[in-house]
Order: structure tokens, then sequence, then C-alpha cells
């Protein structure tokens, strides 16, 4: 019994970031669809302050004594800040040569890119089981968008470089807190600013600063509000993205992913009056039931794993 009560700590502390992360997502997609909706603030230079809030927020933290810096190389985290901003910038075009049917059938695509990356270049091993669960999840991505799938050939080659970087950009988040020894919040303190600076230079390419929709134009009170509460629910959501991942897999991440995709579908047809189809709601349930099935399977593999452990001589 003692030795169940760490394993249960454990997955309590996993659950808890994983309703963190779950919350802190599904509001600042309402408040950031509310801020495109209401005051079309640019949506790049808002993924720019949303780190700026990040960092400042970790600066505020080690000033608390929550965590204590550790002093990375530069070297070693500027390929992540790098992918950060090409998962920012190919995203963003994809969004915008694509429909939004095919832009959310790329970004399935994510999981099983990850799967492959983690089993060619880091030599992880995923069982036919838990390969099998992309199927039904697969299944319910096409069956809430194909009405809206569209290709054309500068959307889907940014569609497929986002997918790359993305995938790229989650791989490393874990590989890099295990390679360096670090926690989250210490490697994140340290990709924030470096990913900032970046964005900084990238943004004026994409987005005018001055003018109207400019992030220099007048912007009314009510707006800057909305965005810097946006910016604070971006500290928590990159916090416990960087958590989970660390402490889960890359994978288990993009799978919890599907699922805030399906409660989010729910929440604009409750709050919002967004329409819902008959065939959205089937893709709603296959998605779950694939995200139940992983779900199933990983347990039922770890708890195999710890028993060959308790087994071993």
């Amino acid at each position: 019994m003692a030795a169940r009560l760490p394993d249960l700590a454990g997955n309590g502390r996993i659950a808890s970031g994983l309703l963190v992360n779950l919350l802190a997502s599904i509001c600042i997609v309402f408040i950031n669809k509310w801020i495109y909706v209401h005051y079309g603030f640019p949506n790049m230079t808002l993924t720019l302050i949303h780190f700026v809030v990040t960092w400042l927020g970790l600066y505020v933290c080690q000033k608390m004594d929550i965590f204590s810096p550790k002093s990375l190389r530069p070297t070693k985290i500027v390929l992540l800040a790098l992918s950060f901003c090409g998962f920012v910038v190919f995203t963003n075009l994809s969004l915008q040569n694509n429909t939004i049917g095919t832009y959310q059938l790329a970004k399935a695509m994510t999981t099983p890119v990850i799967i492959v990356i983690q089993t060619l270049y880091y030599k992880k091993t995923f069982s036919s089981k838990i390969k099998m669960t992309l199927i039904p999840i697969t299944l319910g991505v096409i069956l809430n968008s194909y009405y809206d799938v569209k290709f054309n050939l500068l959307g889907m080659v940014f569609a497929a470089l986002g997918v790359l970087v993305t995938s790229l950009y989650q791989v490393w988040v874990g590989v890099k807190q295990h390679e360096l020894q670090v926690n989250s919040m210490q490697l994140l303190y340290y990709q924030a600013p470096m990913s900032s600076a970046f964005l900084l230079l990238l943004v004026p390419f994409f987005e005018p600063p001055s003018g109207e929709g400019g992030v220099l134009g007048p912007w009314s009170v009510s707006a800057m509000v909305m965005v810097l509460l946006s910016g604070v629910i971006a500290f928590l959501v990159n916090l416990s993205i960087y958590w989970i991942i660390g402490n889960t897999s890359p994978v288990t991440y993009n799978m919890f992913g599907h699922f805030k995709f399906c409660i989010t579908l729910l929440g604009g047809y409750v709050l919002f009056q967004d329409p819902l189809s008959l065939h959205q709601g089937l893709g709603i349930l296959c998605t779950l039931l694939g995200i139940l099935a992983y779900t199933h399977f990983k347990l039922a593999e770890q708890e195999e794993g710890k028993s060959r452990l308790v087994q071993r001589p």
C-alpha cells in the first residue's frame, strides 16, 4: 500500500497539470477569439506579447524564490527557440492559405510525425495498440473538417512545414529538459526571451507595426486590458505545456490537445452558438473514444513496466 502512494501522488500531479492546461487553453482560445472579433489585434504580435509576459511572469517567480534559474548556454536552446518561431510563422501561414478544415486536418498529423521522429532519431518504441489509437482520432478530425477541406500547393507546403516544425518543437521541449537536467520553469525562463527576440525581428515582415490594425495603432484601454489578460493566461498555458511534456511525453500532450479541440468545439457551440452538425458530433465522439483508448493502453503499459521492475531480483 505504501508503495502505491508515490504513484498516486505522481498521477495526481499530472492530472492537476492537465487540468490547469485544459482550463487555461480553453480560456485563451475564447479570449483570443474575442480580441480578434472585436478589436482585430494582429495575431503574431499577440503571440509575441504572450511570450514577453511569460518571461516577465517567470522573472517574478524566480525573484519570489519559486524556482532557481540554471545557467544555460544559448547555443543549447537556440534551436528550441527558433523552432518555436517557425511553429508560429508556419501555422499562421498555413491558416492564411488553407481553409479551416484543411488546417485542422494537417494539424492532426502532428501526432504521427512526433512518433516517427522519436522512433527514428531518439530510438523510442511505441506499441501497436498506441499506434492504432491514431485511427479513430484521425477519423474524428476528418469527420469534423472534411466539408471544408480544399487543397492548394502553397497551402500544402506551409501546412507540411508547420506540422514538421511543431513536431520538432514539442519533441525538443521534452528532450531539452532531460538533456540539460532542468525543469519546465528553468527551460522556459531562458527560451521565452530568446524566442521573443526572434519573433520581434520576424513580426514586421508579416504584420505592419503602425497604421490601422498595427500594434502601434490607437488601441482602446479595453483592448489593451484584454490583450494583457490574454498574456497572463498564456503564461499558464506555456508553463503547463512545458510541464506536461517534461513529465509525460509529446505524444501524450498531443492526445490531450485533441481532447482540448473537442472541448473547444463544444464550448463554441454552447457559448457562441457556433454551428455543430451531426457529422461533427460524430467526429468529436470518435476522437474522444480514441483518446480514451490511448489513455487506457498507456496506463496499462505503465503498470506493466512497474510490475516488471518490482519482479526483478
